[in-house]
């Protein structure tokens, strides 16, 4: 909660950070200024790329005190505007899960060693980047909680799997190790509104620590305001969670 009279600064840049296999990749962190020590928060950029919608987020996550770190998952990719950049590796068939993982696990590094991190870490995704994000709540340890926004292809059918994306994520719930809140739209089509059914069965087979809110009237990626798909009045309340969530379970 924020008042009229308080100290409020913060400092973002890109960074070079250590990747998948040691390679090197550039991010984008965001970081409070002030007395105390801050959470720390990934964020897992969508399919179109890395792009100015995630550089606001992340400063909008240092705002709300998280130091926040978004790396540039196609950086192997070559260099360009985000749209370039991102048509290029969809064409490719998306980056491998493998290689993602190893980027969120240089992103984690990298938080841990900042002097002004409290210790407890969660990451943020949408769309692929959703997928990613509970991918990595069950592949990685160390995760304090884990927010998907309509994380496609977490209930992938058979079908959608490929060398690059070869486990659908829902069939791994049982190792899931975090809080989860989940947000999406009931007229998406990836994740439909069976997939994030299928979804929650999991987690609930599995007795997993969850929250799932649906909206009505919006579909896929109703956060984004530089694209029709935006949804304000779903969007706004979506944030809502998520500053409601985060403080739970990685402080204030």
């Amino acid at each position: 909660m924020y008042t009229t009279d308080q100290y409020e600064g913060m400092t973002a840049e890109t960074v070079d950070i250590k990747g998948a296999k040691g390679d090197k990749i550039n991010a984008y962190f965001a970081k409070p200024l002030g007395q105390g020590k801050f959470p720390g928060m990934v964020l897992v950029h969508h399919a179109p790329g890395w792009d100015e919608w995630y550089r606001e987020c992340t400063r909008r996550f240092a705002h709300h005190g998280y130091l926040a770190i978004s790396p540039n998952l196609y950086f192997r990719d070559g260099h360009g505007t985000s749209e370039d950049v991102g048509a290029k590796v969809r064409a490719a068939g998306g980056v491998a899960d493998d290689q993602v993982l190893g980027d969120i696990e240089g992103s984690i590094e990298f938080l841990r060693a900042q002097p002004s991190f409290s210790g407890k870490i969660g990451i943020f995704g949408t769309c692929s980047g959703g997928r990613h994000a509970f991918l990595a709540g069950c592949k990685l340890k160390g995760l304090n909680a884990v927010v998907e926004c309509w994380g496609g292809k977490v209930a992938a059918s058979k079908e959608e799997l490929t060398p690059k994306q070869p486990v659908a994520p829902v069939d791994l719930t049982k190792d899931f190790s975090a809080p989860l809140l989940g947000l999406f739209g009931n007229d998406d089509k990836s994740p439909s509104p069976e997939q994030v059914n299928k979804h929650e069965e999991e987690l609930k087979k599995h007795g997993k620590n969850y929250e799932f809110h649906r909206y009505d009237g919006a579909g896929h990626g109703f956060f984004y305001y530089d694209r029709p798909a935006y949804r304000q009045e779903q969007a706004m309340d979506g944030w809502k969670k998520i500053w409601a969530f985060l403080p739970k379970h990685l402080g204030a």
